[in-house]
């Protein structure tokens, strides 16, 4: 059996229930909200969430900004090699999809609105999974940039309608 990771720590939380029934009345054989358990060491912001330093609306805005960011593959597109010779009567891949372009659209209006210091933040913790503590090393710097993301996530949020300004 293998060791445990330590990237895993397991906590219950309580989510939606995807079986739940509207058709029904809500009780215990059909429950609107199931207990699952959820791993808090998955990115920074679950741990940041489980630690209740962000709120629901910035963790939406982080959780939005992530599937931005994988919409586009990252770093953005992929180079072709348009040299490559298609064989058995093969289409050539279309170098970029509809949905990676109106992920880099929003993406680029998240750049605007947070400029370019506090986007490379938002998207080096949100959109690559680095966690503070890799990125800055005193703990100065740490709680200095866990302000700024969390006011960028307020901004994206905001943005996103994702919470009502407070």
């Amino acid at each position: 059996m293998p060791a445990p990771s330590k990237k895993l720590k397991l906590r219950p939380v309580l989510v939606e229930n995807p079986f739940h029934s509207r058709a029904h009345l809500a009780g215990a054989t059909n429950p609107r909200d199931v207990v699952a358990m959820m791993n808090v060491r998955e990115s920074a912001i679950t741990t940041m969430a489980a630690r209740g330093v962000l709120d629901a609306a910035q963790v939406a805005a982080a959780t939005r900004f992530r599937a931005l960011w994988e919409a586009i593959g990252g770093k953005g597109a992929g180079a072709i090699d348009y040299g490559k010779e298609h064989v058995d009567g093969g289409k050539a891949r279309d170098p970029i999809t509809e949905r990676q372009a109106n992920a880099g659209k929003e993406l680029a209006k998240c750049r605007e609105l947070l400029g370019v210091r506090l986007y490379g933040l938002v998207s080096a913790v949100c959109g690559e999974g680095y966690a503070l503590t890799e990125i800055f090393a005193g703990k100065r710097e740490r709680l200095t940039a866990a302000d700024m993301l969390r006011m960028g996530l307020d901004d994206l949020a905001e943005l996103w309608r994702l919470a009502t300004r407070r």
